[in-house]
C-alpha cells in the first residue's frame, strides 16, 4: 500500500480551516440530497451489470478525484493525502439480519472493478464474520446501502471519531416522481477536511456521471449484488 503524502502546511489555503475544525472546534456534517439517476437505471435494466457496484464505483471515482476526500492523519496528526483510496462497503445476510464490511480496490476502469466486486459479494452474502476479509487497509472510505427505505435526512452520530477524516455514504432506495427516478444520498464529512463547497461539487460530479452512464456499457463477468445498512468501522484511523 503507498504511504500517503503529507500536505505542506505552509503553502495550504486551507490550514486555518484545519486547525479550527480538528482542534478547537471539532466538527462534522452531513447532507442529504437527491440523485436524478433516471438514465442510469434505464441503462442499468438494459445491463447485466449490479447497480449497488456501479453506484460504488461512482462514488469511488468522484472521491478519488479531490484530494479532501483523500485525506488521512499521520502520527503526529498532521493532514496527509493518499494516492488512492478504496471503497469498504456492506453486504446483508438475510438469514442472519446482519451485514458484513467487505472492500475491493478501486479500478478507474468500471469493467475491471465489477468483475472483482460483483463475486465478492455474492462470496461474502452469508458470511458470519463482520470483516471477513481481515482488517481493513487504512486507506478506505465508507459506503452503506438501506434499500428498505428513501429518506430525505440521515446522519451518524459516532463517539471519539474527531481523527476519522475519510468521507462516509449513505445509499437509500430508488423512488420516482414526477417521470424521474431518484436516489438519495448521505454524505458525511469532516469539516476538517471538506467545506460545503467541497461536498457539493462532489455530489454535483456524481450527478453529472451518474446522468452519462456510458462506462455501463462493457459486458460483464457473472456476479452478485449485495446490500446493507451502516459505515463498516469506527471513525478511528487504522
Amino acid at each position: 500500500m503507498d504511504a500517503p503524502t503529507p500536505i505542506d502546511l505552509g503553502t495550504w489555503p486551507r490550514r486555518q480551516h484545519f486547525e479550527h475544525y480538528l482542534r478547537l472546534v471539532p466538527c462534522t456534517y452531513s447532507m442529504t440530497v437527491e440523485l436524478d439517476v433516471t438514465a442510469f437505471a434505464a441503462a442499468l435494466r438494459r445491463s447485466q451489470r449490479k447497480s449497488y457496484v456501479a453506484q460504488v464505483w461512482a462514488l469511488s471515482t468522484v472521491v478519488n478525484r479531490h484530494d479532501e476526500f483523500k485525506m488521512c492523519l499521520t502520527a503526529a496528526r498532521e493532514p496527509a493525502v493518499w494516492p488512492v483510496v478504496h471503497p469498504a462497503f456492506t453486504v446483508f445476510n438475510p438469514e442472519r439480519e446482519t451485514f458484513a464490511c467487505v472492500w475491493t480496490p478501486y479500478d478507474s476502469d468500471f469493467g475491471a472493478f465489477h468483475d472483482v466486486a460483483a463475486p465478492l459479494l455474492a462470496e461474502h452474502s452469508r458470511a458470519t464474520d463482520f470483516f471477513p476479509q481481515g482488517e481493513l487497509p487504512a486507506n478506505v472510505f465508507d459506503v452503506s446501502s438501506l434499500p428498505w427505505a428513501s429518506f430525505t435526512g440521515f446522519n451518524l452520530n459516532i463517539g471519539n471519531g474527531w481523527d476519522h477524516l475519510a468521507p462516509i455514504f449513505t445509499l437509500g432506495r430508488y423512488t420516482e416522481r414526477d417521470g424521474r427516478v431518484l436516489l438519495p444520498l448521505a454524505v458525511q464529512v469532516h469539516h476538517a477536511a471538506a467545506d460545503g463547497f467541497h461536498s457539493t461539487r462532489l455530489v454535483n460530479e456524481l450527478q453529472a456521471l451518474v446522468a452519462d452512464p456510458t462506462w455501463l456499457d462493457e459486458s460483464p463477468k457473472a456476479g452478485a449484488e449485495g446490500l446493507a445498512g451502516t459505515p463498516c468501522r469506527p471513525r478511528q484511523e487504522r
